[in-house]
């Protein structure tokens, strides 16, 4: 499974970056309005910093405009997936998008219907929000899995990036469903890390260095 880091934060991606485990980033305007950037100049620092995938995202609800901006911000780097909303507009843009070679990540996913029309219309990902179908009272892990399934018995190239994760276990049970790609806010990508355990281990181990040392 691919890891992306959910976050606009240079810092925080910086800090992903080397432990090398990170494979993209997402983005969008709510994020970006937090670092007080311009979009396309935060987009370009990102991709000096992680070769893979950049999701930017699009807030134009019209075709005809919607169509337009996916295709600005997709000329701002090679890595740039254009994120456009699941909708009718939406599937529109993505259909006419994909014939020109413009990847798409369709956002604001929440069923494996929608997940399914935005890998027909052409998505090269689909993002259903685990977290947020969770706080619904819903099971967000089986739209996760029922995308998967069907994507893999139809052979449809779209991956499955499993998003609004809210702890470090959210990211096991992506693992575990199949999800091609989960997007990890900073906070739980660190938190993968730790274990008290581990910690203990350290201490432990440490403290007997020292006695050998001593020898």
């Amino acid at each position: 499974m691919q890891i992306f880091m959910d976050t606009a934060n240079i810092d925080e991606i910086r800090r992903g970056a080397a432990l090398g485990v990170v494979d993209g980033v997402t983005t969008n305007p709510s994020l970006l309005a937090k670092e007080g950037v311009e979009y396309r100049d935060r987009v370009l620092e990102i991709a000096s910093v992680v070769d893979g995938p950049i999701s930017a995202e699009c807030i134009s609800t019209e075709f005809e405009p919607l169509l337009a901006e996916a295709r600005r911000i997709a000329a701002w780097h090679e890595n740039v997936v254009v994120k456009i909303p699941m909708g009718e507009v939406g599937l529109q843009a993505i259909h006419r998008l994909s014939a020109e070679g413009i990847k798409i990540n369709v956002t604001l996913i929440f069923s494996a219907n929608q997940a399914l029309l935005a890998a027909k219309a052409g998505a090269t990902f689909v993002s259903p929000f685990v977290g947020r179908l969770n706080d619904g009272g819903q099971d967000g892990m089986a739209v996760i899995r029922e995308s998967v399934e069907i994507f893999e018995n139809y052979d449809l190239d779209t991956q499955v990036l499993a998003a609004s994760i809210r702890g470090a276990r959210d990211v096991t049970e992506c693992a575990l469903a199949g999800s091609h790609v989960a997007t990890i806010p900073s906070a739980v990508l660190f938190q993968m890390m730790g274990h008290p355990l581990t910690d203990k281990g350290i201490e432990i181990f440490l403290r007997d260095a020292q006695k050998y040392s001593a020898v």
